[in-house]
């Protein structure tokens, strides 16, 4: 780091930090927390090594004030032995857009009622089409959390970073390699906790459901040796397993046993020292981002709680795990949250009404210059028969990145009315999913790691770009 650059970025956060080779010291906490915005922006919109030092000044920084990611592994283990009751339903939110602001809604709504168990997570997907990489949206996470005042762990996930079935029957080893890429890329930013999702390749077309489930157990096995072999000595990675892909049909007691039991088998003969899942990923009625409707709105779905219950108990009580994960939930109507909690649901994944929320409250100027875009850009999405309006909504997650610039940019009016429909939204959810009070089982059961990448890790990506791939036939 030259002094010229340090200078420049030190200026951002009006000299709240002083840096002494590796060592970050903050020096003016509340001066840092009104200006870190300005050094995430760089994170997320600059480039080169004023980007990457960027990233390290944030992470060394969080630190220092005893901010770490972490992994809710021991958290979800002790939930599995009894020691804390299925009394309560983590959230894991996908925040695609404004995502400075968002963390900082989640912290405030949080801290408003002493909730440590929640968890921000971002899909293969979503880093693809909302033009974030693990290293920015943890980044961006952490400095929302020193604007907001946090102390503890960190909970960042990897969600869904799944095997393409298409890609994978086309070249298996290349498709596989690709998410262990980007498990590798993960695992360094600080993503402690990932849901392997291998139920692309589950093959209903045999009758045996052990034979159904086979390569899914074999590939979730094989991506967990890999992320075992990553892992800090002082972390456990938080790994999460699906037996059926969110969309199909329901899942039942026959496939979470096929699952789970070859599942052990594979990870056994592999490595038999291998922690396995902390929690499985089921289906139970729900679909990515709903069923849109001609004219704009949602279907309504009729979630089957009472397969949550049961498959949620089984694995907790016989093989140790969390319970059952609900993905595929944000647009359901607000007094079906409560529901998952009565069905002991360990953690609902939400995403597409926070996206929504943007949507409904940006600048109308700004919404017709990104559905443009989608015109110029993605109308080879559009099915036949579909509305403008199923057209843009299904489509419009697609113009997060390319305008990730404008939003950052937005004026203050637009920007509040946005804040504070997720400050509403947050508050709501956080309530019924009743986690309130969960920081105490997060302190006692969450180890902090002691360690961080040095600040020549984070020079060493400084100017490297990851080629966009197709995410159309993945899921959010």
């Amino acid at each position: 780091m030259t002094a010229s650059e340090l200078e420049t970025l030190l200026k951002h956060v009006e000299n709240s930090l002083s840096v002494d080779g590796e060592h970050v010291q903050v020096t003016d906490e509340p001066k840092l927390r009104a200006t870190i915005s300005q050094l995430s922006r760089v994170s997320a919109l600059g480039a080169g090594r004023e980007q990457a030092l960027s990233r390290f000044l944030i992470r060394a920084a969080a630190r220092e004030l005893g901010i770490v990611p972490a992994s809710i592994n021991e958290v979800y283990m002790a939930r599995g032995r009894g020691e804390i009751p299925p009394t309560f339903t983590v959230p894991a939110m996908n925040l695609r857009v404004m995502t400075f602001e968002a963390a900082k809604a989640v912290f405030r709504n949080a801290h408003a009622i002493n909730a440590g168990a929640f968890i921000f997570e971002i899909a293969r997907s979503e880093i693809g089409y909302t033009h974030q990489r693990p290293a920015e949206y943890v980044s961006t996470l952490l400095a929302a959390a020193i604007a907001e005042g946090h102390r503890g762990p960190i909970f960042v996930q990897g969600d869904h970073f799944q095997i393409s079935a298409s890609r994978y029957k086309a070249d298996p080893d290349a498709e596989v390699q690709t998410v262990k890429d980007l498990i590798t890329e993960a695992i360094a930013a600080g993503f402690y906790n990932i849901d392997v999702d291998t139920s692309t390749l589950v093959d209903i077309s045999f009758d045996d459901v052990h034979k159904q489930q086979a390569l899914n157990t074999r590939l979730s096995a094989e991506l967990t040796d890999y992320i075992r072999s990553l892992e800090p000595d002082d972390v456990t990675v938080s790994v999460g397993g699906e037996i059926g892909e969110v969309g199909g049909h329901n899942s039942t007691e026959e496939e979470l046993r096929a699952y789970v039991e070859g599942y052990q088998k594979q990870l056994a003969a592999l490595n038999p020292d291998a922690e396995g899942l902390s929690k499985i990923s089921i289906q139970t009625g729900t679909s990515h981002g709903g069923t849109v409707l001609p004219d704009g709105s949602i279907a309504q779905v009729a979630v089957d709680f009472d397969t949550m219950l049961k498959l949620s108990r089984i694995a907790r009580q016989e093989y140790g795990a969390a319970g059952a994960v609900q993905h595929g939930a944000s647009t359901l109507p607000q007094e079906a949250f409560g529901k998952f909690v009565e069905a002991e649901a360990c953690e609902i994944h939400l995403a597409t009404n926070f996206q929504n929320i943007f949507f409904d409250h940006a600048p109308d100027e700004l919404i017709q210059e990104m559905y443009a875009y989608l015109d110029e850009n993605h109308a080879g999405d559009r099915k036949e028969g579909q509305t403008e309006e199923q057209f843009y909504y299904k489509t419009r997650k697609q113009a997060i990145g390319p305008f990730k610039d404008a939003a950052w940019s937005l004026p203050d009016a637009p920007r509040a009315r946005i804040v504070d429909a997720w400050n509403a939204q947050f508050k709501h959810l956080f309530n019924a999913l009743n986690i309130a009070d969960t920081k105490g089982y997060v302190d006692t059961f969450t180890t902090l790691p002691k360690g961080m990448p040095s600040m020549a890790d984070y020079l060493a990506t400084a100017g490297e770009t990851v080629e966009a791939e197709n995410v159309a036939d993945l899921s959010d």
